[in-house]
């Protein structure tokens, strides 16, 4: 299973802290959703998501699921994100907001990422190129063909997940009855944040050894720059300094985090998720998302500043929904503080309780 690329940057990158899943009792599965057709217009015959969970579903009078709730990873992650401890050990002990003991927790691979069919399974750059709406769609497939669930309590989604969290308010309104959407914005993924992400894939179209997606070894060039692209994106800065004061620390910092990074890297699945978010703009309908919403960002969040004050105008747009911008510290993760629990898990326990 390929490790988190933004999904985990601020946990297992510069950071020092410990990422060691712990021994949460997890059963994984694999559904397989038939004749997709994707708003490219590309179909493929098979998708296969991958998918883990924790705790046990409750049927109610009627036999339906009534204690499942979906948490979404970041871009390059896998459900196995929300394992590790500074999240699992946060939420799902018993009297946590997520206590497994009376939750169903889902946490799905998405199309692209972990165990779900991606590109590096073969089909390479024939793989279809599949974006936000698409990868919804197949979430909603999953709950309802694959795990029966037709109504979930919450949705929680990180970076990618929160943008998610965003266009299942809008396209399946009520089916969950909360959202809580972590470090994104709701307007089209355009300005520095597209930038950024057309770097990283230029990047690696760049490099020789990239050959039009049929590489026999990993094109390394792009794939250090693209990487050095998203750890300048996911860091602190207020973090950074004080833990790596010399250029020596920095310099030595920076290539343990670079290794790690590459280690993990598959091109042609990096150059998809991180375009999968090219049409993304949740913007024209938000007032269709009347459920409650804890909507997370932090201050020290490169990939979405808080400094556009985007989330004040837009969050007056949802009836329910409640805005909640984290101070920058020493002890917070940049874009990676939405997996960082304590920070926000007393807020999460309020909007559960609505």
């Amino acid at each position: 299973m390929k490790r988190s690329i933004l999904a985990l940057l601020a946990l297992a990158l510069l950071l020092p802290v410990s990422t060691r899943a712990a021994d949460w009792p997890t059963k994984e599965g694999d559904f397989i959703a038939r004749d997709v057709t994707f708003k490219s217009g590309e179909t493929l015959a098979e998708v296969r998501l991958h998918y883990t969970t924790l705790g046990t579903p409750h049927r109610d009078a009627k036999g339906r699921i009534d204690n499942a709730v979906m948490v979404l990873h970041g871009t390059g992650g896998s459900g196995k994100n929300f394992l590790v401890p500074v999240f699992a050990d946060e939420l799902y002990g018993p009297g946590q907001p997520l206590d497994i003991g009376k939750t169903f927790v889902i946490l799905p691979d998405n199309i692209g990422h972990g165990g779900s069919s991606k590109p590096s399974d073969g089909l390479r750059m024939t793989f279809p190129h599949y974006d936000y709406d698409d990868m919804v769609a197949l979430q909603h497939r999953l709950l309802v063909e694959g795990l029966g669930v037709t109504r979930l309590k919450l949705i929680l989604g990180t970076s990618m997940g929160c943008m998610h969290a965003f266009v299942w308010g809008e396209t399946y309104p009520g089916f969950a009855e909360r959202l809580a959407p972590f470090a994104c914005n709701t307007v089209a993924l355009a300005g520095r944040n597209r930038m950024w992400r057309k770097m990283a894939i230029d990047a690696i179209k760049a490099d020789p050894a990239w050959m039009n997606g049929n590489y026999t070894t990993q094109p390394i060039a792009g794939i250090r720059a693209a990487a050095d692209l998203q750890i300048i994106a996911g860091a602190n800065p207020i973090a950074l300094q004080a833990q790596y004061p010399t250029r020596e620390a920095a310099d030595k910092a920076l290539e343990q985090s670079f290794a790690r990074m590459t280690s993990a890297y598959e091109a042609n699945d990096a150059l998809y998720y991180l375009d999968a978010s090219r049409d993304y703009d949740p913007s024209p309908g938000l007032e269709k998302i009347t459920v409650p919403v804890l909507w997370v960002n932090s201050a020290d969040d490169f990939i979405n500043p808080p400094e556009l004050g985007l989330a004040e105008r837009m969050v007056k747009r949802m009836p329910m929904a409640r805005f909640v911008l984290i101070p920058a510290s020493v002890e917070t993760r940049g874009h990676g503080t939405h997996t960082s629990a304590r920070f926000w898990k007393t807020d999460l326990a309020k909007l559960l309780s609505q």
